[in-house]
């Protein structure tokens, strides 16, 4: 499965100390390499804002960095902010367990 992995080359954005990628209409915020777990973003709708194309459904799930189908938390928002908001709560709190064990 390792093998099957891209990785990031080149500069790519950070938050907090991880990587932030975007590739059409998914977003990945953690390292599949060095975290157990990861937050992904699957915009699943547009709306018109303003004159611009905005998510307007987000799928949140985070999952299993060892297994990628293995989802070990799902949900669905309204808008990116806070989607991603959500997501990084359940992230955080994933890989606090994850220390614990």
């Amino acid at each position: 499965m390792a093998e099957d992995r891209k990785k990031v080359e080149g500069e790519h954005l950070t938050y907090q100390g991880k990587p932030l990628v975007r590739e059409g209409d998914t977003i990945i915020y953690g390292d599949l390499n060095h975290d157990p777990c990861v937050l992904v973003l699957e915009i699943m709708a547009y709306k018109e804002e303003a004159g611009e194309k905005v998510p307007a459904k987000v799928l949140i799930q985070i999952l299993d960095s060892k297994d990628p189908n293995n989802v070990l938390q799902s949900g669905q928002k309204d808008g990116l902010h806070d989607a991603f908001s959500l997501g990084l709560t359940w992230l955080d709190l994933k890989l606090k367990k994850s220390e614990m064990q």
